[in-house]
């Protein structure tokens, strides 16, 4: 039987969640993610000016969910294990130091450098960068203030009160031709979870990505989940925000929209707290037209579990269920 061929979107942390979701069901899909790549904050930043490579920390963890190995430990391994005192490594982790060094050892080969790594932790689809080109992410607030690159658009010091309207790339960058042709012969396309400009709008502003979409016949589907972060980008608060904002940059309206319906219990609040989450307003009301699928896909001490996001993504794409 022919796999139905699933494309996940957005940064690394989100693309990660969804595509391990996905692969509690390789059975039946075929999964690629396509990754954006104007990361300019941490280890990734540091490494992106100081040695003028693409920055390595979202491809970086996308590849390693695509493995056929356990995630939680290639995580542990690659990305959370920082070096210290051992002079111009300290701070930087294993996965970003191999992704950016082999660059310059391989001639500045970005994709080499990828499917080198795919092939060290046995990948079971591929990793894309939406662009090759060296791009900063810039956006205007409710002031007419504009702020540019990821880390400072990430965690801001400006005023909280004061909304981010609109998103663009410096330079736009172009879509990587692979990422393009993985698009348009897409059957799902699944975008998120995570931050709505720094990680979901920062994959689709390339030139050439709406384009793609449009040319795709693919079901759009948005991992909403049901949280923000209070230190995080200041974005919509509302779910309906969340989509209407979110579809100024796609061609298309979402076919469907998965929101994690939950009542935390003492031990995922906890969890919510630490990370500094909290909840959007399901705003229902304002979402009329859309197909909005509320279901509880919260681990049991917190989270998005990537088990039942997996059995719904399933049931929607195949059509086993039927939600209303």
């Amino acid at each position: 039987m022919k796999k139905i061929n699933c494309v996940v979107m957005g940064g690394g942390n989100g693309v990660a969640k969804t595509t391990r979701a996905l692969k509690e069901n390789l059975d039946i899909f075929a999964i690629s993610s396509v990754v954006s790549m104007s990361d300019s904050g941490g280890s990734s930043g540091f490494l992106r000016e100081t040695l003028s490579v693409l920055p390595p920390g979202d491809i970086l963890r996308a590849s390693l969910a695509l493995s056929k190995y356990d995630y939680k430990l290639l995580k542990r391994i690659f990305r959370n294990n920082r070096f210290d005192n051992v002079g111009n490594l300290s701070q930087h982790n294993l996965g970003n130091l191999f992704l950016a060094l082999s660059q310059q050892y391989n001639n500045g080969n970005f994709m080499e450098s990828v499917r080198a790594l795919e092939q060290a932790v046995e990948v079971i689809g591929h990793a894309y960068p939406v662009t090759l080109n060296r791009t900063d992410l810039a956006v205007e607030l409710s002031n007419g203030k504009i702020i540019r690159t990821e880390g400072i658009i990430d965690r801001p010091n400006h005023d909280r009160n004061l909304r981010i309207i609109k998103a663009w790339l410096e330079p736009v960058g172009q879509i990587y031709n692979e990422a393009k042709e993985k698009i348009e012969q897409a059957d799902c396309i699944l975008i998120g979870p995570g931050s709505l400009y720094c990680s979901i709008v920062a994959a689709l502003l390339p030139q050439g990505v709406k384009q793609a979409i449009q040319n795709s016949k693919a079901k759009l589907i948005y991992i909403a989940g049901n949280t923000y972060e209070l230190e995080g980008e200041t974005g919509p608060v509302k779910l309906s925000d969340f989509i209407k904002e979110l579809e100024m940059y796609l061609p298309r309206p979402l076919d469907y929209i998965l929101y994690n319906q939950v009542e935390l219990n003492a031990e995922q609040l906890v969890k919510h707290n630490e990370r500094k989450w909290t909840a959007k307003e399901f705003d229902t009301e304002n979402l009329s037209g859309h197909h909005v699928i509320s279901i509880d896909y919260e681990k049991s001490y917190g989270g998005l579990c990537e088990v039942k996001l997996g059995r719904i993504i399933r049931e929607i794409i195949t059509g086993n269920k039927s939600y209303q």
